[in-house]
């Protein structure tokens, strides 16, 4: 015999329906208690309890199956109310499969998309929401923003699982892996994006303006007409500032303060900071043209911080060399200008006082710690050895941190290592580095301002002292912190820059001549033979170094090149390809010792072609490619290799690429220069 199907109350209504029980058991509860205390009372209290207990029984009974057909009834009801109130919602509703298969939407979204009623796939509507963008798991949703019709929508995609709906459901057959539907809904907020784009454009923006050569050009120009120059400068940054809406407030005879909004910072940035050139062209009769360096400070929450960007900017525009706009946000900085390379200044005011300032450090801790960049060059190695000098002629304990000597600098190397003049420990690995340090010990940084391509990136947090002197331009990464940095992108090496404050940094120093011709060398190397980049005071540190005892033949003879590399680098030379009938792009054998220098040797013998504006060589070394770059006057390199993630200077720069595929590394170059010539910054 078949068991008959019943419905069953189940919740909160089952416990509702069964309060007559619950009454009938207190009752009889009472009832024990009556006839305890007068029986003939007990019996009256169970005849009352049975008349209660049939009028209540036939009344559920009764009333059982009605009730349920009214829950059906509402249920049913309810359900078709809740389907009219999502079909007319005002919100635009679909739902579709996990194909992009539309299955329902409500009338706000068959409105909406009146031209592609008889599309079946939501991503020929919206080619944004493509299955590909679908939420993966129950418990994610998705959100972005679509444009349809000149119209932005910020659509939200939901998971809805219908997991158990095939065994339900007898007209559909879903496989139990998508057992789910994807909501989808719109919400349009083209104003609100007009608003949100409105109150940003009229965000402030602090700047700063600084005449970079302001001394230069006054000396350069007759004192009568030195008034009418500044005249016609200040008119010309009123005029620029003017024409956008923005204020410009003198604070020095060479420094203004501006304030503009982000709209107008907009229309200055298309126009490449015109301003620059503008002033350049500002002549009276001045041998030499004014420059500028702009700083400014974008999307901040507050003015203050807006002009603390602006600050931070105007400093790196400096140390970068000047003559160009540097634009600090909470994204990273962006660079405009900087083509040309800042004249060399004669006065050598700077470096005294450096030296002062470096000697007065020095003398206030028990030792110090020298590192230039990875891969030592012979320029970062001379550097290392000035710093030792002077650290030592303080009488302080020094050591230099260099973990891989190339071929170049073996013959140096060595003969200091090998010296006895020299404590065992003067050179030093990262590991034994980390040994030495103590809360006592001054951090000193040579040949860079980049903390990850130093020597050892650790020995920077572990020192709350630090010195950094370099020749290199400034980036947007840097060595924070330093109590000393002495920055100065004109000079021809970090080797001049030393040996210009070894002349203050202690009266009358003398040192080995080996010291000298490590000095003297990195010179030679970064200015090829004097014959890049050389200024007055280049010679000047030549001449010093030559009378500390520096032996320029031996230091020729230390740097001739064998057979095996002088091949290879011809070889070089013969297949570079010159793209774009001016720029020489060539390939570095890697399976010789220092490839990274051969590449720059190489990079240096190309620009003597005729015709050749900027040359970029690169060679594969220790599971990296290395970009040696190099130009003359016509082309910075400096600012095609910051964009592939290097830097360095107009004429001399580099980068790294984190893989091996020489292929890869030559598009991406190529790519940069024709966007760079595209953009017009080269």
């Amino acid at each position: 015999m078949k068991k008959k199907n019943k419905m069953r109350l189940k919740g909160q209504l089952r416990m509702y329906m069964n309060w007559p029980l619950i009454m009938t058991i207190l009752l009889a509860a009472m009832d024990v208690w009556v006839y305890m205390t007068d029986k003939k009372a007990g019996f009256i209290m169970t005849v009352f309890i049975l008349i209660y207990l049939a009028i209540a029984g036939g009344l559920y009974f009764y009333n059982r199956s009605l009730i349920l057909a009214d829950l059906i009834q509402f249920s049913a009801q309810y359900k078709g109310i809740e389907n009219t109130l999502l079909k007319e919602l005002a919100v635009p509703y679909a739902i579709a499969l996990e194909d992009g298969r539309i299955l329902w939407k409500n009338d706000a979204f068959s409105e909406l998309m009146t031209g592609a009623r008889k599309e079946k796939f939501l991503n020929h509507m919206l080619p944004e929401l493509h299955p590909g963008v679908f939420p993966k798991d129950d418990m994610e949703h998705v959100e972005l923003e679509v444009v349809y019709n000149e119209r932005n929508y910020q659509a939200e995609l939901r998971r809805v699982s219908l997991k158990g709906f095939s065994q339900k459901e007898k007209l559909v057959q879903i496989p139990a892996e998508e057992e789910y539907f994807v909501a989808i809904s719109l919400q349009d907020v083209t104003e609100l994006n007009a608003y949100i784009r409105e109150n940003e454009e009229q965000r402030m923006v602090a700047g700063l303006i600084y005449i970079d050569n302001y001394d230069e050009v006054m000396e350069s120009v007759e004192e009568v007409r030195q008034s009418l120059l500044v005249a016609l400068i200040d008119r010309k940054i009123n005029k620029y500032i003017g024409d956008v809406d923005g204020i410009v407030k003198k604070m020095e005879k060479d420094k203004y303060f501006i304030v503009l909004r982000k709209e107008s910072y907009k229309k200055i940035a298309d126009d490449k900071f015109s301003l620059l050139e503008e002033v350049k062209q500002v002549n009276i009769g001045n041998a030499r043209s004014a420059t500028l360096s702009i700083g400014l400070g974008l999307n901040t929450a507050t003015y203050a911080l807006s002009y603390q960007y602006a600050r931070v900017a105007i400093d790196l525009a400096l140390a970068r060399g000047g003559d160009q706009a540097v634009i600090k946000d909470c994204n990273g900085i962006t660079y405009f200008g900087g083509k040309k390379e800042q004249t060399a200044r004669n006065t050598r005011v700077k470096a005294r006082v450096k030296a002062e300032a470096l000697r007065e450090f020095i003398v206030t801790k028990d030792q110090v710690i020298v590192m230039g960049h990875k891969i030592a060059d012979p320029d970062s190695f001379g550097a290392c050895m000035g710093i030792y000098r002077a650290a030592v002629s303080l009488e302080k304990k020094a050591h230099i941190v260099i973990n891989t000597v190339t071929e170049s600098l073996r013959p140096l190397y060595d003969e200091i290592a090998e010296s006895p003049a020299y404590e065992d420990d003067i050179f030093l690995t990262s590991d034994q580095a980390m040994d030495y340090i103590t809360d006592n010990t001054m951090i000193i940084v040579v040949d860079t301002n980049k903390p990850q391509i130093t020597e050892c990136p650790e020995l920077l947090k572990r020192s709350r002292m630090i010195a950094v002197l370099d020749h290199h331009r400034q980036s947007s990464n840097v060595i924070e912190n330093a109590v000393l940095s002495y920055v100065e992108p004109y000079s021809s090496s970090t080797c001049e820059m030393v040996a210009e404050v070894l002349q203050y940094i202690v009266d009358d120093i003398k040192f080995p001549s080996v010291e000298a011709d490590c000095l003297y060398a990195g010179i030679m190397i970064d200015t090829r033979n004097f014959m890049n980049r050389t200024g007055v005071r280049t010679f000047e540190a030549a001449a010093f170094l030559r009378r500390c005892g520096a032996d320029i033949t031996r230091v020729r003879k230390m740097f001739r090149d064998d057979i095996e590399s002088y091949r290879a680098k011809a070889e070089a030379v013969r297949k570079a390809e010159v793209y774009r009938k001016e720029y020489a792009i060539a390939q570095c054998p890697s399976d010789i010792d220092s490839p990274t220098v051969l590449a720059a040797q190489t990079a240096n013998e190309l620009l003597d072609i005729s015709g050749i504006k900027a040359s970029f060589v690169l060679t594969v070394y220790e599971g990296k490619i290395y970009l040696s770059a190099r130009s003359i006057d016509e082309v910075n390199v400096q600012i095609i290799a910051e964009k592939l993630g290097g830097g360095g200077h107009i004429n001399s720069a580099g980068a790294q690429f984190d893989h091996t595929d020489i292929d890869e590394a030559i598009s991406a170059l190529k790519d940069t220069i024709d966007q760079m010539i595209e953009e017009g910054d080269i």
